[in-house]
């Protein structure tokens, strides 16, 4: 099964502050573990949302907003893939991270295509992997 980890945003990461070597040594320690024991399939860190835009979709015509975004329950400094059995051996991976100080990281279920059922026909499947190989290749 594949997660989703989110890591929230806070006013350091809001304001374009980097966090220090120290901080950046554990984290480096931490994902190299993380990929080390195969769980890590992606991750990264994301500029603050004043260097952002939404797109909102109301009305038949797609809306462009310009960040920064004021509502810090939404906001999301980084993320992770994970790749584990189940959603518990994926927080237990979580509770590795070197994060304090309050910091609530949530971790949800990545949908697969099995998930979708008789919907997802086998010629949409077909496309879908189609898609997901093409993907793969451009990473490479």
């Amino acid at each position: 099964m594949r997660f989703l980890v989110l890591v929230p945003g806070n006013s350091d990461s809001e304001a374009g502050r980097m966090p220090n070597t120290e901080l950046l040594a554990k984290m480096t320690k931490y994902n190299e573990e993380l990929v080390k024991a195969g769980v890590m399939l992606a991750g990264e860190g994301l500029h603050p949302t004043s260097k952002a835009k939404r797109v909102k979709f109301a009305g038949g015509t797609p809306t462009v907003i310009d960040g920064p975004f004021t509502e810090s329950k939404e906001i999301v400094a980084g993320y992770w893939i994970f790749q584990a059995a189940s959603i518990e051996d994926a927080v237990d991976w979580v509770k590795k991270a070197p994060f304090g100080g309050g910091v609530q990281i949530e971790v949800r279920p990545i949908f697969e295509a099995e998930d979708f059922g008789k919907e997802l026909t086998p010629e949409l499947r077909e496309r879908e992997a189609r898609l997901r190989r093409q993907t793969e290749a451009t990473r490479t």
